[in-house]
């Protein structure tokens, strides 16, 4: 089943850091069949704390979001954003489309 990867950006002290951060971890991303379904864009809030940017990628399962979310090389990605960066990220799993 699809599984998404929702990022919800709360603050972003550094656009440079943040930038560093997706050229190294979207070949990552990529390499394990992630699809960018959100990357920035118009945003409004109706609830809940101020939300800066969000970003959403489609993977073809569960294991491999968890994979790649695990993977060193995307924690050593990350690390160029984690000290300038406040989210919060979770990985979900979709829907089936006979249930929609």
């Amino acid at each position: 089943m699809k599984t998404y990867w929702i990022s919800l950006y709360l603050e972003i002290s550094s656009q440079d850091n943040l930038k560093k951060y997706g050229e190294k971890a979207i070949p990552i991303i990529k390499s394990y069949g992630g699809k960018p379904v959100v990357r920035g864009g118009k945003l409004k809030s109706f609830s809940g704390p101020n939300v800066v940017r969000t970003v959403i990628w489609e993977f073809p399962t569960y294991n491999d979001a968890m994979s790649c979310h695990e993977s060193t090389e995307y924690k050593s990605a990350w690390t160029h954003a984690e000290n300038t960066t406040k989210r919060i990220m979770f990985i979900v799993e979709g829907v089936e489309q006979e249930l929609i």
